[in-house]
């Protein structure tokens, strides 16, 4: 059966560049073969290449929002909703100074969806980024980038807004359920990172080094949890997608680290490789209420494994 998923997209971001502007659609479409902007990957807060959707009308800003909607599961879809509003509850804990505003967040399209064999899209702002490429029919996902900052909102102990709890406490649980020795292992340094690692750039040239305890070393209960958090940052996808990005993973090796106090509240990281799969987590600002997380294919990001083989069956 033909997978539905690239033509919903062309679909939704033909409608997108329809409806809007002659100077919106200008500042929203670049070439595909422009590298710089289509191999971007920005989760702080500044200008990037696109069109921001504060700028926009009420129509073209929902036509971003339903391309959007179209690369990620329903699940994936309310988080980065709920990121993008975080903006104006952390714009009030920073006493209004910096005007961060829920519509600072740019949409871009890569050649021209109505008719290109190759074209790619992102939507990406403060702790958003969520790019896709399409070519021949393939869709080519990832980076996918969200992140929170409050990373969690409480009332008296009790959580009112965190959007990406569910990806602190299944990597919680894993830990926990791992043997002394399988934990030793796993816990590759007491202090946590800065940051996450692959960090903004648009290409992990140097691949990281696996790290921590590799799957095979686990138990049933930690091998299962395991699965469960690379199927935590697969299922960001659409099903169909998120099961062919699965069956990739098949045929390699994963390996699970950690870094910093294991209790909650402090600062903290984590990551999960395996063949041309990068997961990391970080929770390593504003004392372990300021999280990162990512999901990225450093030999496949932005496109480059469905565009190895349209070059191999179209030589230019």
């Amino acid at each position: 059966m033909e997978d539905p998923l690239p033509e919903q997209m062309r679909a939704a971001g033909t409608a997108l560049l329809t409806a809007l502007d002659p100077a919106a659609r200008e500042s929203a479409m670049h070439s595909f073969d422009d590298e710089a902007a289509r191999r971007w990957l920005e989760y702080r807060p500044r200008p990037r290449p696109g069109v921001c959707l504060a700028e926009l009308d009420v129509t073209a800003r929902k036509a971003a929002h339903r391309l959007l909607a179209t690369a990620l599961s329903p699940s994936a879809y309310a988080q980065a909703m709920a990121i993008i509003s975080l903006e104006e509850v952390l714009d009030r804990a920073e006493g209004w100074q910096r005007g961060r505003h829920s519509g600072d967040y740019w949409v871009a399209v890569f050649g021209d969806p109505a008719r290109d064999e190759r074209w790619a899209w992102r939507l990406e702002g403060h702790h958003l980024s969520v790019n896709m490429t399409v070519v021949d029919g393939q869709v080519s996902p990832a980076p996918i980038f969200f992140g929170a900052n409050p990373a969690a909102v409480r009332y008296a102990g009790r959580p009112v807004s965190r959007p990406l709890g569910v990806e602190e406490d299944l990597a919680r649980a894993l830990l926990d359920a791992l043997g002394p020795a399988e934990r030793a292992a796993a816990i590759i340094a007491d202090e946590a990172p800065a940051d996450i690692i692959s960090a903004t750039r648009g290409r992990v040239d140097a691949p990281l080094e696996p790290l921590g305890v590799p799957a095979d070393r686990l138990g049933p209960t930690g091998r299962a949890l395991l699965d469960q958090v690379v199927a935590l940052y697969l299922d960001r996808l659409p099903p169909e997608l998120a099961i062919r990005e699965a069956a990739r993973l098949d045929a390699g090796p994963l390996h699970f680290a950690w870094a910093g106090p294991t209790h909650p509240g402090r600062r903290h990281y984590y990551r999960v490789q395996g063949d041309d799969l990068l997961i990391e987590y970080d929770n390593t600002t504003a004392d372990g209420n300021h999280a990162h997380t990512v999901l990225r294919r450093p030999a496949s990001d932005f496109g480059a494994d469905v565009l190895a083989t349209h070059h191999q069956s179209h030589p230019h």
